[in-house]
């Protein structure tokens, strides 16, 4: 009896702070219609000129930075299941830059395919392949946290030295101005971009139901496979579904960096880790944290615009160098 009142209270506690979360979302992105260089009061007609602002800018960009900031925290929850660590992260371990390698590649030697479409599909391809890549030399290598880091760490640098050249050599201003959008930026996105979003929702809502299979994925190989989960087919449905979250997202927005790292693993270790919570709760946090980071970015400077991924950085690279410190590898 006393097992079952834990597991209630266990229960309730997630859909209690489900509930702040949503509430929290809400708000901000109430707000974040609002505010801007033309205020917008919901307590006053509008005028043609807020109703253009709020359809044709600020909406589509609110609805971009859920998209992308649920993508992210979504593929960092199951990263973190599928590879066995609590610091995987699409944007640390390199499947971010991969995408972004894809799209440069695109733009550069295929510019008439520069769709956003086309670059989703370049995007997911890059993302898939180095996914495939970190996941393929996880298990071969039985790589320590350290290691594994290192070695996204380096897919990294590569992926940016890689766009670094496409630059440097390109005077074509479509490069140069997807430099600044690969910092992190969603000031340009419109309905026509929602097309990505419409292939992204399926994949976050099916992931949101495999909450059970990846709490058995957590237990080992060994027992998921004892409990009839067919391991290798799960691990390549959600390597696929993974790379399909980063690469929309990377199309949407650039390349926002630890989203996918901070919101799953603070949500763990604040509240539990059943996945079948967790995994929605993710993409509410990591919603809600990225239209905040996005309204700091268009409002905190009079003058110009601060690119989404340093606000985003700023705040998840001192809680990465904290998880660190707390999760050193002992081997």
């Amino acid at each position: 009896m006393e097992f079952t009142q834990l597991l209630n209270r266990r229960q309730q506690r997630w859909i209690r702070f489900g509930g702040l979360c949503a509430f929290s979302l809400f708000i901000i992105s109430a707000l974040y219609l609002m505010v801007g260089e033309v205020f917008i009061s919901p307590f006053e007609s509008l005028s043609s000129l807020q109703e253009q602002l709020i359809v044709q800018l600020r909406l589509p960009r609110l609805l971009a930075a859920i998209a992308v900031g649920a993508s992210l925290a979504v593929s960092g929850a199951v990263l973190q299941v599928l590879l066995g660590n609590v610091l995987a992260e699409p944007g640390v371990l390199g499947i971010s830059g991969g995408a972004s390698v894809l799209m440069v590649l695109l733009l550069f030697f295929a510019p008439t395919l520069a769709t956003p479409f086309g670059f989703m599909i370049a995007a997911v391809l890059g993302a898939l392949a180095f996914t495939m890549l970190l996941v393929f030399v996880a298990k071969a290598m039985r790589l320590t946290t350290t290691r594994l880091l290192l070695v996204g760490v380096a897919l990294g640098i590569l992926s940016g030295a890689v766009v670094t050249w496409a630059f440097y050599f390109s005077d074509d201003l479509s490069l140069r101005q997807l430099m600044y959008w690969l910092m992190g930026s969603i000031g340009a996105a419109s309905w026509y971009h929602h097309m990505l979003t419409l292939v992204l929702i399926p994949v976050l809502l099916w992931l949101c139901f495999k909450g059970t299979l990846l709490d058995r994925l957590m237990m080992g190989e060994l027992h998921a496979k004892q409990l009839g989960v067919d391991i290798d087919a799960v691990r390549w449905k959600l390597i696929l579904a993974v790379s399909l979250l980063v690469g929309g997202a990377v199309a949407l927005g650039g390349v926002i960096g630890f989203v996918g790292l901070v919101v799953p693993h603070l949500l763990r270790l604040a509240i539990g880790s059943e996945n079948r919570y967790l995994i929605p709760l993710s993409a509410l946090s990591g919603a809600t944290l990225v239209v905040f980071a996005d309204l700091v970015a268009r409002t905190a400077l009079d003058a110009a615009e601060l690119p989404l991924g340093v606000v985003t950085t700023s705040i998840g690279a001192p809680i990465f160098i904290w998880m660190l410190v707390n999760n050193h590898d002992s081997r």
